[in-house]
């Protein structure tokens, strides 16, 4: 899960210079900024739910404990036997 947060993270972050460097020729920095409060449905507000999506996967790949099933099976025991 780890691996899709930091995903989401990178493309969060290059949908947002793609789109600062395309509205920055055409418009101000002000209107690109203005995209991320104004109420319409627009590419910055997926930036903002990508980078709040990959945090939780983020969170729930290192964070989370791994389940445990019981005790270890035959590879467990021998991947932890060091005779």
């Amino acid at each position: 899960m780890s691996a899709m947060g930091i995903l989401f993270i990178v493309m969060a972050g290059i949908i947002t210079i793609r789109d600062l460097l395309l509205f920055s020729q055409l418009y101000t920095v002000g209107f690109f900024l203005d995209n991320f409060t104004n109420s319409a449905i627009t590419n910055e507000k997926f930036v903002i739910g990508m980078l709040v999506g990959g945090g939780i996967l983020l969170y729930w790949g290192y964070f989370k404990k791994k389940e445990d099933y019981g005790p270890p099976d035959e590879h467990e025991r021998r991947r932890f036997d060091y005779r």
